[in-house]
């Protein structure tokens, strides 16, 4: 069975808030732990599944694997992607940023 994009869609969400939910569990179910330590563990736990889910292929000339086929290639595309997750996360700008303007 072929996946659509809205089947795409409900999974890349759907993962996501897993995500979250386990942050959440994570600091709920221990909490004195520090949240940069517990962020920094699903971050760390979320790019090894990522830089999994991205390995070439055997085949040095496919076409499909050719973005992906070094590891800089991967690294590159790894830090795209967090940069556009970050920029459009609702968390990506703080009222306490130094940066804020005042008028």
């Amino acid at each position: 069975m072929n996946s659509t994009a809205d089947d795409d869609e409900l999974i890349f969400d759907q993962s996501a808030h897993e995500v979250i939910n386990l942050g959440n569990g994570i600091m709920d179910d221990n909490p004195e732990a520090d949240e940069w330590e517990v962020a920094s563990g699903i971050l760390a736990g979320a790019v090894q599944f990522w830089l999994f889910s991205r390995q070439p292929c055997d085949d040095p000339m496919c076409e499909s694997c050719a973005e992906i086929s070094t590891a800089a290639q991967r690294l590159g595309k790894l830090l795209g992607e967090v940069k556009e997750f970050a920029s459009e996360s609702e968390y990506f700008h703080s009222p306490s940023d130094t940066d804020v303007g005042t008028a």
